[in-house]
């Protein structure tokens, strides 16, 4: 019985989930829609020639680039782990120190560090990721029994709440208008339960194919079936490679999905989860991050890790060659008096895995700031600010009154962050460079509608990162922290990538603080719950690393003198630790 237990554990870091989906349609010719869109750029006096040539056939308007040598491969991605299996005693760690809070330590929880950002002591409330296949395709709650103690374990350890996917493939997937809440309505009562919030995520993309995704979760079937007969409603790259992550925002108000338009798809899957779970709205459910793109971050999926297309540190490839993009790319080039521009993005851009100095168009005084550059730029960063702002008036209208607050993700895309044109960037659709500031719109359409900025990469120091590939995330971060405070938005972090040490543990409490000024970050969302969380050593600083957040810059004792409360409050409970393991596995 006790190796079942142990694997319930140890499962907790993700189990695929098959995926359903058609294989990849082939490229459509039908010919392109015509999309009305505002040019964002003034043309200029001297227009941009160029002549492009593919493998020696010379050809009249847009062709795949000759793809340049990287002159060295890129690095390896150092940092990825391998998830193990705790054993027995790790999950008697978990449950000693929930049992142990609840008995001992209930009066330092509602007196002490979760109180601390309501009395004024600039207190930060830490959430924690979920798995992500927390419910199941038959809309069941995946390891239920495990789920249960973990969030125990999190309560006690003085976690404001946790963080959980609510996939618009899972819900919604056999046919429209037919939302299936189950698995949800019962994870979210858990957390009721045991007196957790939720921060619930509109998940409009796919699951698979980026960086941590542990298992595949496609769009709804007939979304997909829609896309089978218009492959153009996915996203496109300059060598017709679809990308099937989420709908493109070419089409967002086109009624290409059964006769609703993306745009609405999205609005009517908000508005029914509002109306299943409005009981809940603003007691447990306090925060409903609206996905705008991949992995739920408003961007272009440019760096696709699916079948290898893309590996860090690469500048990516832009997203903009589906017969919607192009027309407005179009619409726009005419508009601007340059017609000659409309027929796609640059040629001499590189390739997903390319470096700056490998693409022409990237390289220090390269085509990215020359007329043309700007023109494209310019466009391509304004079509996603209008998804943007369509989705989250949608959201502002549907939620208002309803006691959750809206939060939008933006990605730390910190590699090439030290060269002039910021390429992983751009292609991104944040139109960020050595002389423009690419995070301040987004930040002022975040105030617009009243929804928190949440940032990424919040645990990383530039040390730590390929110095050849000039990697900042501190100055990433830096620079959005000014972005929002001009902009006058409220700030959240959260980390990139998994981790449990001492170090990043600090750089999230040192960022999080944000020095020199009075407002600390409103929130943090660690990623995430699994197995490694739980192990003795990791679980011991992250208890430490949530009672420092909530300390704030208040915060007085040592790691030191947090780790001796913690084992002597371990040690005096060891009987009801073995007590409750005991229970857990008879019961």
């Amino acid at each position: 019985m006790a190796l079942s237990i142990s694997h319930q554990i140890g499962a907790l870091s993700g189990t695929p989930i098959r995926d359903s989906a058609a294989s990849e349609p082939s490229v459509s010719s039908d010919s392109m829609a015509v999309v009305s869109a505002t040019a964002t750029w003034k043309s200029p006096s001297t227009p941009l020639r160029c002549r492009i040539q593919n493998q020696g056939i010379e050809a009249e308007g847009p062709s795949p680039p000759l793809s340049p040598c990287c002159s060295s491969p890129p690095p390896e991605e150092w940092w990825k782990r391998q998830v193990g299996r705790p054993d027995l005693s790790v999950a008697c760690q978990a449950f000693e120190t929930a049992i142990a809070e609840q008995e001992v330590g209930k009066q330092e929880r509602e007196h002490g560090s979760l109180k601390s950002k309501e009395n004024g002591k600039g207190g930060i409330p830490v959430f924690v990721m979920l798995p992500l296949d927390s419910v199941t395709q038959n809309h069941g709650m995946n390891r239920k029994r495990a789920m249960n103690a973990s969030l125990q374990a999190l309560k006690s350890a003085g976690v404001e709440g946790i963080m959980l996917d609510v996939w618009w493939g899972l819900v919604e997937r056999d046919e429209p208008g037919n939302y299936n809440w189950g698995g949800y309505t019962e994870l979210f009562e858990m957390a009721r339960k045991h007196g957790l919030k939720v921060q619930a995520v509109m998940s409009f993309h796919q699951c698979g194919g980026n960086v941590g995704d542990s298992c595949t979760i496609p769009l709804p079937k007939w979304v997909l079936e829609e896309t089978e007969k218009d492959p153009d409603l996915a996203y496109t790259d300059q060598w017709r490679r679809r990308n099937y992550e989420c709908v493109s925002l070419g089409c967002d108000e086109l009624p290409v999905l059964k006769g609703r338009s993306p745009a609405q798809c999205y609005s009517d899957f908000m508005r029914a989860f509002r109306d299943n779970f409005k009981d809940l709205l603003g007691e447990t459910i306090v925060e409903i991050q609206v996905g705008m793109g991949p992995a739920g971050e408003l961007r272009y999926p440019s760096y696709p890790e699916l079948n290898g297309t893309w590996k860090f540190p690469g500048i990516g490839a832009f997203q903009c060659y589906d017969k919607y993009m192009l027309s407005s790319l179009k619409a726009a080039a005419e508009e601007a008096g340059k017609s000659e521009w409309g027929h796609g993005g640059p040629s001499d851009a590189g390739h997903y895995n390319n470096w700056p100095e490998d693409a022409p168009f990237f390289k220090r005084d390269g085509g990215w700031s020359s007329p043309y550059g700007e023109f494209f730029l310019s466009w391509y960063s304004q079509m996603l600010l209008d998804h943007g702002e369509l989705i989250l008036t949608a959201a502002e209208t549907i939620f208002d009154g309803s006691g959750a607050k809206l939060s939008g993700k933006v990605a730390g895309i910190h590699w090439h962050y030290g060269t002039r044109s910021h390429a992983p960037e751009l292609t991104a659709g944040y139109y960020n460079t050595r002389f423009r500031d690419g995070y301040l719109p987004i930040a002022r359409l975040f105030a617009r509608h009243g929804v928190v900025f949440n940032f990424t990469c919040i645990e990383m120091k530039d040390y730590e990162q390929p110095q050849d590939a000039q990697c900042s995330p501190e100055r990433l971060v830096h620079q959005v922290v000014l972005a929002t405070r001009e902009a006058k938005v409220p700030l959240a972090g959260e980390n990139a990538l998994p981790r449990y040490d001492e170090g990043a543990l600090n750089q999230i409490l040192n960022a999080s603080s944000l020095e020199g000024s009075e407002e600390a970050m409103c929130a943090f969302t660690y990623l995430r719950m699994s197995p490694d969380l739980f192990r003795h050593e990791n679980w011991r600083l992250f208890v430490a690393f949530v009672r420092k957040m909530g300390q704030g810059k208040e915060a007085a004792r040592s790691w030191e003198q947090l780790h001796g409360d913690t084992e002597s409050f371990v040690h005096a409970t060891q009987p009801l630790v073995q007590e409750a393991a005991t229970a857990l596995m008879h019961g």
